[in-house]
């Protein structure tokens, strides 16, 4: 959005033109200035002067003295008479070559002003987009699924399914929701956490076992290795692995893996890898759509994920790292069920890692 369209939504006010502007006192300052050492010479070189003489001559020194102020105080506020008029014109980013450092710290101020108010309103936009693209598409599923139960004769086996369907499609939406939710909050306040020693593993196993039916669905290998502990909000970092995780099972060819390593917690899979800089994808509600592994993704759906992990990862005092290492997986786990057609069409030399950087990691 524009800076005149956003000035255009400023209400505009006619500047007062009372006695307290700036121009009037600046006058009165200058005129003072001139004035009376005028009236401190007169008076002492001429003390007995007669009073009507005086006061015409205080009235004949006043007069130019008063010009000059007048003048002299549109000279000192021109720039910023020209800052007022460019402001509701819309069109101030562009300093003038007379401009003090006063009204060049204005108009910074200003072109900040209007670059939060921008990205303010770019964001509920993609919050509202948000909203408006992930939902819709649950909301019609469940839909078409309840649709089914009550206008079709299903039989037991099927209306379980059709049952399961639903919770699945209820489950999505509750997840999305509290997706958002954290997501807006974290934006505009402080994450606070309650950081107690953590054992790290039973945190990394707990986020496998949920999304292991998921990973088993997409044929998928979900392996978890690694032990320590860590000063930490288990529910917080919960949430963040979470995320991070479901972003990997969304990308990867073959396998993910969760582990607990002296540096914190890392994410890895053997998917495309991030299209763009982490710093630009973990940003709340997006403005402009991002493009991963081939696929496009609605204005914010494909940061909050990475932004959440990243503001949980800052509470702790640690942060949130991208690199894409050319380095094996880790070895399969013989307890997790194998895939019914494991896919080698990738090579797993090469995987992205997402570390969830905690301080002082102890085995």
């Amino acid at each position: 959005m524009s800076t005149g369209q956003l000035s255009a939504r400023i209400p505009r006010t006619a500047p007062a033109r009372s006695p307290g502007t700036l121009r009037t006192q600046f006058t009165l300052v200058i005129f003072l200035l001139a004035f009376l050492p005028n009236l401190v010479l007169t008076l002492s070189a001429r003390p007995d002067l007669p009073s009507g003489t005086l006061l015409a001559w205080m009235a004949l020194v006043a007069a130019p003295c008063g010009l000059v102020g007048y003048l002299l105080s549109g000279a000192l506020l021109r720039p910023l008479s020209r800052l007022e008029a460019e402001v509701q014109r819309g069109d101030f980013a562009r300093p003038h070559r007379d401009d003090p450092a006063e009204i060049r710290a204005l108009r910074d101020a200003f072109a900040e002003l209007l670059d939060r108010l921008g990205t303010e309103q770019g964001r509920r936009g993609a919050f509202m987009a948000t909203l408006v693209h992930d939902l819709k598409t649950p909301l019609i599923a469940t839909g078409h699924l309840t649709r089914t139960m009550t206008e079709h004769a299903l039989t037991d086996a099927e209306r379980r399914e059709v049952g399961e369907h639903l919770l699945a499609e209820n489950a999505r939406l509750l997840a999305l929701v509290g997706q958002m939710a954290d997501a807006h909050r974290y934006e505009r306040e402080d994450v606070r956490v309650q950081a107690r020693p953590t054992p790290l593993r039973p945190v990394l196993d707990g986020v496998a076992r949920r999304l292991l039916s998921r990973a088993q669905s997409r044929g998928l290998c979900l392996t978890v290795s690694g032990t320590g502990t860590a000063h930490a909000d288990a529910g917080a970092l919960e949430r963040a692995v979470t995320n991070l995780a479901d972003n990997a099972l969304r990308y990867a060819r073959t396998r993910v893996e969760l582990a607990v390593t002296p540096a914190g917690v890392e994410v890895r899979d053997d998917g495309p890898g991030l299209s763009a800089p982490l710093t630009e994808l973990a940003q709340p509600f997006n403005a402009q759509p991002v493009t991963i592994a081939g696929q496009q993704y609605t204005a914010g759906t494909a940061g909050l994920g990475l932004f959440i992990a990243r503001r949980v990862a800052e509470a702790h005092g640690g942060s949130l790292t991208y690199d894409r290492v050319p380095l094996p997986l880790g070895p399969e786990p013989t307890d997790l069920p194998e895939r019914d057609e494991p896919r080698h069409d990738v090579p797993d030399t090469v995987h992205s890692t997402l570390t969830l950087h905690l301080p002082e990691v102890t085995p």
